[in-house]
């Protein structure tokens, strides 16, 4: 796949990037870079590979998976504009 200066300046706009029009052949070669570098990269036989987080071994910590009220309701309701009996009240939206 190849991008032409068009397609650079429909990305920087998507992007919200300012790129001057004397720009967009640089900005067009590098997009051009960046992709020829990822198809170099879907070259590579991964079979058999398994997916890693880190570059060394470990294991993610675990907690057992509980509904809590998080230890401080009153602490959390206290920030709340109007709370009642224990939860947060809202005006009804729907009748």
């Amino acid at each position: 796949m190849s991008i032409d200066t068009d397609t650079a300046r429909r990305v920087a706009r998507l992007a919200r990037i300012r790129v001057e029009e004397d720009q967009l052949p640089a900005l067009a070669g590098e997009f051009n870079a960046i992709l020829g570098f990822i198809e170099q990269l879907s070259e590579v036989d991964v079979t058999g590979v398994e997916p890693m987080t880190s570059v060394t071994p470990q294991r993610l910590k675990r907690r057992d998976d509980e509904v809590t009220d998080g230890g401080y309701p009153k602490k959390v309701l206290s920030n709340a504009p109007d709370a009642r009996e224990g939860f947060f009240a809202v005006p009804k939206v729907v009748e």
